[in-house]
């Protein structure tokens, strides 16, 4: 892509004074429609060093009220950020619905200039190309507009401007190391910023590659492609209901190897019973194992993510109280998930799980999670059939990032049957101490348990993967799925410690 930008083409003056004016006019007048409609812009810059992405974006942010767009200016991941996910710092900088993000520099930086600078070896950088266009697809699925800019400039050019930085006391703090290093390695750069245009270059989210070498003429296609992406955008969301109203379903949980799991019908319950005495003793022998194993994981920087759904009253609050008494309080965190806050739901459905994800080393607990998608949402209507039907790949692309990652992954359905749930029901009811525990909403979702079950099913269907497959907990017996959680808790992580042993060998 960049061979075919033409690099001596220039914009004279007046051209310019004639054509800016009405761009600048029509960005203003987007500006409000844009926050009514509840559209949500992401407007990223990438290219080279002294391309001129600092003066582009202070120029078009005076198009926009300021208080509905935030810039961000991405620099290379900090020792923290390095500790999460790599696409976890990026998750921070989306929009909600009816605002802006403009950023200087994106989630690009570590498959162009960091991917020379650092080495990055090609299989670790195309599997975060296809994080990337993931990324961009559920968002852009999701309603978001994402423009991208790739401002280019030759190696001559750039290095003309470096030195007219370096050539004042008041700009040469802007040239850095890494700004010399880029300049040094520009044919590398170039190949790898090459691969990463061709890799991402989506229908979803286009590149637009812009010659930065005449500045005029660099503004003047920012503002263009800008306004009328917009326009775009506002109008194809005006159809949107429309559209919806029409959909016909369609599943499509992404090319993976998915584990069979049987109908919540088939699950024999009340034969898995476990008596006082042997309880006592299995759990303080898998306690004991998950306590050592805890400080394994945080010598080796392994994050784990447990995450519990299950039936009203299956029992989930006393199984995570019997795993996290094993735990160091320093290192785990018990996530209680509830309906989503305004902020949130003004954004993207996962959005709010990449912010409580764990450190590496470090335990999540999710009581409650991200499959509320496919469930309650599915089932009361709080989203169209078309977002959850579409939600299945776009959790297993995000449990696949973890997985890439090095997470374990351990998802637990407590599962009790409809008689044992009236009499758990009935006894919270009728014993004070408990009362509190059950709401005229646990009655309302008992009366549907049918749907309740056809979802569960999909659920465990479609998203049941061989890197974060289903535990189905037999639940009627408290002590029963206590230890069994635990066991499997341990059995996964000696299982991802022994690899992790073989690989350092």
């Amino acid at each position: 892509m960049l061979e075919k930008v033409d690099l001596k083409a220039k914009m004279d003056k007046e051209e310019y004074k004639e054509k800016i004016g009405p761009l600048e006019e029509k960005l203003v007048s987007l500006d409000a429609p844009m926050k009514s409609a509840g559209l949500p812009v992401i407007i990223l810059f990438e290219g080279w060093e002294c391309a001129g992405k600092g003066s582009i974006i202070s120029s078009l942010i005076q198009c926009f009220d300021p208080r509905w767009f935030k810039l961000w200016d991405t620099l290379a991941p900090s020792a923290e950020e390095l500790r999460e996910p790599v696409m976890w710092r990026h998750w921070k900088t989306i929009p909600e619905a009816g605002r802006m993000s403009v950023l200087d520099r994106s989630w690009y930086q570590e498959v162009s200039t960091l991917r020379v600078l650092n080495n990055v070896d090609d299989l670790t950088n195309l599997r975060h190309m296809n994080e990337i266009n993931n990324f961009e697809r559920g968002l852009t699925d999701n309603g978001y507009l994402i423009i991208k800019f790739f401002l280019h400039i030759s190696k001559k050019e750039m290095k003309k401007r470096m030195n007219e930085l370096k050539s004042s006391k008041t700009t040469s703090w802007r040239i850095t190391e890494e700004d010399e290093r880029c300049l040094k390695e520009y044919d590398r750069v170039y190949e790898a910023s090459e691969q990463m245009l061709e890799a991402t270059n989506t229908t979803q989210a286009p590149w637009h590659v812009i010659s930065a070498m005449d500045r005029r003429l660099c503004r003047y296609e920012v503002f263009r492609i800008v306004s009328e992406s917009i326009e775009t955008a506002m109008a194809r969301k005006k159809d949107t209901d429309a559209a919806a109203a029409l959909h016909r379903a369609v599943i499509m949980p992404g090319q993976y190897n998915f584990v069979r799991m049987p109908l919540l019908k088939d699950v024999s319950l009340n034969d898995k019973v476990l008596s006082e005495e042997n309880y006592k003793k299995e759990l303080r022998k898998e306690q004991e194992r998950l306590s050592d194993l805890h400080n394994r994981l945080y010598m080796e920087k392994i994050p784990v993510i447990i995450a519990y759904e299950g039936w009203d009253a299956a029992g989930k609050g006393g199984n995570i109280k019997r795993v996290t008494k094993a735990l160091d309080p320093r290192g785990y965190e018990v996530i209680p998930i509830a309906s989503p806050s305004r902020e949130e739901k003004n954004r993207h459905f996962l959005w709010r799980f990449w912010m409580r994800l764990p450190k590496d080393g470090h335990i999540a607990i999710f009581d409650r999670t991200w499959y509320g998608r496919v469930m309650v949402e599915r089932i009361e209507g709080f989203c169209a059939p078309a977002d959850w039907q579409r939600a299945y790949g776009e959790i297993n692309d995000f449990e696949r990032q973890l997985y890439d990652w090095g997470a374990v992954i351990l998802k637990f359905w407590i599962h009790i049957d409809s008689e044992e749930q009236l009499r758990r029901f009935t006894d919270r009811q009728n014993t004070p101490s408990k009362q509190w525990k059950i709401t005229e909403e646990d009655w309302r979702n008992r009366e549907k348990w049918p749907q309740y079950e056809e979802a569960v099913n999909d659920m465990f269907r479609y998203t049941s993967t061989d890197f974060a497959p289903w535990h189905i907990i037999e639940g009627n017996n408290k002590l029963y799925a206590r230890v069994k959680t635990i066991r499997i808790i341990n059995d996964a992580i000696e299982a991802r410690l022994a690899e992790t042993k073989k690989r350092k060998r």
